[in-house]
């Protein structure tokens, strides 16, 4: 778990290094001044021996000063490597999370992948500097002064080593305890930061609801939540506190007990007792620093196995060595095709079951089918945003699976249900699509997705800001401003995911006659909700259940209407009118699925039949 975070140390191994050990050069200097401060009292005080004062005074002094140099070193290479560290951390995270398919996004909230790049990586930054400064002092402080304090006396030093294991084994029980509660801390802080994204992301229609103050009492919940759960950690780990008062004040009382009698007895020197009780502060400092240390790692170690979770998943899709860089054409097939999402605790929902289709190079494709039958999940199998459970996916006669995974992708433009721009102008979205196109090629695109007339009204025109998310255009702006930077990408296939559905039909329709006639060799997937989206499609596929309900052209789909409304679902007005018409008598033909196909049918019904009222209708022409 530590071994793929002290990885991302790399280049500031070096100051690292230099601050440990201008650390132990510190401790070094700290720990002999108790001793030359020894002699100086037992060999120049006491003695009233000036040149002893003088000389030991000048090496408690050049003692104290390489010392503070050292401490001061330590200190600034410390923070320089701590503060690198925490850079390498979070760059590997969001590189990470920038190969994660969309299977691994599922595993990961938004708020949890945010918390551990900031706030797990601060305290992972926090403990690694005290790492390397804190945890080295410490040990050294400790090690040094229980071996200066054998050298003067054995059986008071003893003391220390009694008190060291107690407070190990006081501190161990403590942090048993309160690993789990930290980790539900954290855990708490990634349902707070959703919480805090969900809330700013639609502030409009929170304020449109007029739902701030149940917002504010939500957030005050979590809040409080996350509040008492530290709260119980904190209470336990206090605990530490009594038990280094307590030893403390055990070792002075002892020390002292035990070295007076000594001094009486003449087996102890005043120096050395003097000594003795600099050295019983620096070891107490030791184990304070060392219960400093524990509540840090206490808290850093839950945030290094949830960064660790991070940097260890594998991506479940991944580009083939040598694999294919260039998609022929945008035939697709789909051989026997099962799919299932993961959940984060690994159970399977089957979405796609026994999908058999074939697509050929240039066809124009409508998708329908109510929520939850598998449609978008279909379409997301084609670019390898998800990988098949069982069967394959083929784009111009090559298993997806073959194709290098950034080639395939460039060529297969997708359009999402949720359409996203970016911050920066509308230039700079567009180029998302083809970074070296240029500005006579972005306006051809914005023209074919309907999108350069209410561009050209903006001030800035193609220069206009673009707030995050697209938060200052409509809906039907933003899906025009998506279409147009998929265009821009020159793609074999095009999949648009119910991308019309904010704009009007007069609007829709022209965005389809542009599709028709500027990109004829590209095949185009249409998912649409609205029939009028998809009826002029060459083939027509219903998905149900997941699986394949009908697959043919549009007039012989639309004749199945009622097995089409049985699933939630309806044919073109005309369709029901017609119908209904030819019921009624009338020979009508009643696969018409358009306003034109239907007046040209019906009057030739009329004419047919001799109607009168053709007849009145024509003589009052």
């Amino acid at each position: 778990m530590i071994r793929s975070l002290i990885s991302e140390i790399k280049e500031f191994k070096k100051p690292s290094i230099l601050a440990s050990l201008f650390m132990v050069f510190e401790v070094m200097f700290e720990i002999s001044i108790p001793f030359v401060m020894a002699s100086l009292l037992d060999q120049g005080v006491q003695q009233r021996n000036m040149n002893n004062i003088l000389f030991y005074g000048g090496l408690m002094l050049v003692c104290a000063f390489l010392s503070l140099f050292c401490g001061m070193q330590s200190a600034r290479y410390g923070a320089y490597a701590s503060a690198g560290f925490a850079k390498n951390l979070r760059r590997a995270i969001f590189k990470k999370v920038q190969t994660f398919s969309f299977e691994n996004i599922d595993q990961f909230s938004s708020g949890g992948l945010v918390t551990r790049m900031m706030t797990d990586v601060t305290n992972v930054q926090n403990a690694y500097q005290m790492v390397i400064r804190i945890c080295v002092r410490a040990p050294l402080n400790l090690i040094f002064a229980i071996v200066a304090c054998f050298l003067i006396n054995p059986e008071m030093a003893m003391i220390f080593v009694y008190v060291t294991i107690f407070l190990a084994a006081v501190l161990s029980i403590i942090m048993k305890i309160v690993y789990p509660l930290f980790t539900e801390v954290f855990e708490a802080y990634d349902n707070l930061n959703n919480s805090i994204q969900e809330n700013i992301t639609n502030m409009r229609v929170v304020k449109s609801y007029v739902k701030e103050a149940d917002e504010t009492v939500k957030f005050k919940k979590a809040s409080r939540r996350i509040y008492n759960m530290f709260m119980k950690a904190i209470r336990v780990v206090v605990l530490s506190s009594p038990a280094m008062m307590l030893s403390m004040y055990a070792s002075f009382l002892l020390i002292s007990w035990i070295g007076a009698h000594l001094i009486v007895g003449g087996q102890l020197s005043t120096g050395n007792l003097t000594s003795m009780f600099s050295y019983t502060m620096t070891i107490l400092m030791s184990l304070m620093m060392f219960m400093m240390i524990f509540v840090m790692l206490s808290i850093s170690m839950a945030s290094v196995e949830r960064i660790n979770e991070v940097l260890t998943t594998k991506t479940t899709i991944d580009s083939p060595e040598n694999g294919i860089k260039e998609v022929a054409d945008g035939s697709i097939n789909f051989e026997d095709v099962t799919f299932a999402y993961t959940d984060e605790n690994g159970d399977k929902t089957h979405v796609l079951q026994g999908i058999n289709l074939s697509i050929r190079s240039g066809e124009v494709i409508g998708i329908l089918g109510g929520t939850g039958s598998g449609k978008s999940s279909l379409v997301q199998l084609i670019p390898r945003l998800y990988d098949v459970e069982s069967g394959r996916v083929t784009v111009a006669g090559h298993d997806v699976k073959e194709y290098d995974l950034d080639s395939l992708r460039k060529q297969v433009a997708m359009v999402l249900q949720t359409n996203v721009l970016f911050s920066g102008t509308i230039k700079e979205n567009m180029r998302w699509g083809n970074k070296d196109a240029t500005d006579e090629e972005i306006i051809a695109a914005c023209k074919i997705a309907q999108a350069d007339e209410f561009i050209q009204d903006f001030k800035e025109g193609y220069d206009t800001m673009i707030e995050r998310g697209g938060s200052n255009v409509s809906g039907g702006q933003r899906q025009r401003l998506c279409i147009a930077r998929a265009l821009l990408m020159n793609p074999k296939i095009l999949i648009l995911d119910d991308s019309t559905s904010a704009v009007d039909t007069k609007t829709d329709s022209l965005i389809r006659q542009g599709l028709a006639t500027s990109l004829k060799e590209t095949t185009k997937i249409i998912i649409g909700q609205r029939i009028s989206s998809i009826q002029d499609a060459d083939r027509i596929i219903v998905m149900n259940k997941g699986s394949v309900m009908f697959n043919d052209v549009p007039k012989k789909v639309f004749a199945h209407y009622k097995e089409l409304e049985s699933v939630g679902l309806a044919a073109p007005q005309v369709t029901y009118i017609m119908h209904a018409l030819k019921e009624h008598g009338l020979h009508v033909d009643a696969d018409a699925t358009t306003v034109e196909e239907a007046r040209d049918s019906i009057l030739a019904a009329l004419a047919q039949a001799n109607s009168p009222l053709l007849n009145k209708g024509g003589a009052e022409k």
